[in-house]
């Protein structure tokens, strides 16, 4: 694709797997039906422009108030994601702040998620 939407190399994007996962490593365990639970910190726009099924969307201003609503999902791996990753490792860095230890952010957002795991999912 050209124009304003690079299409990044799967090799060349940089995971820090401490924080982050994946685009191809999530689909696999969606793929798979895993036990996990996703996060989408997006606004309600983008989140009606392009969505992962089964994603719950919480957006980033809301999260603190709102992070009791998260309590029944604590046994469950939780990922975080966004648009381009930024507001979800904000997210994960509040989230491990309130005790949820392992919570990761997609790498790359919604936008690298599309280009290298499900084309479906609409780019904005």
């Amino acid at each position: 694709m050209t124009g304003p939407h690079p299409q990044p190399n799967p090799g060349e994007l940089p995971v820090d797997p401490n924080w982050e996962i994946h685009p191809a490593e999530l689909k696999k365990l969606l793929d798979a039906r895993a036990d996990i639970f996703l996060l989408d910190v997006r606004r309600d726009n983008e989140w009606r422009t392009a969505r992962i099924a089964d994603a719950t969307l919480i957006p980033l201003h809301e999260l603190q108030a709102r992070v009791a609503e998260l309590e029944p999902t604590r046994p469950r791996p939780l990922f975080v994601l966004c648009h381009h990753g930024v507001r979800s490792l904000r997210a994960v860095q509040f989230l491990r702040s309130v005790g949820y230890s392992d919570a990761r952010s997609l790498a790359g957002g919604i936008d690298a998620y599309s280009l290298l795991a499900d084309p479906s999912i609409p780019r904005y």
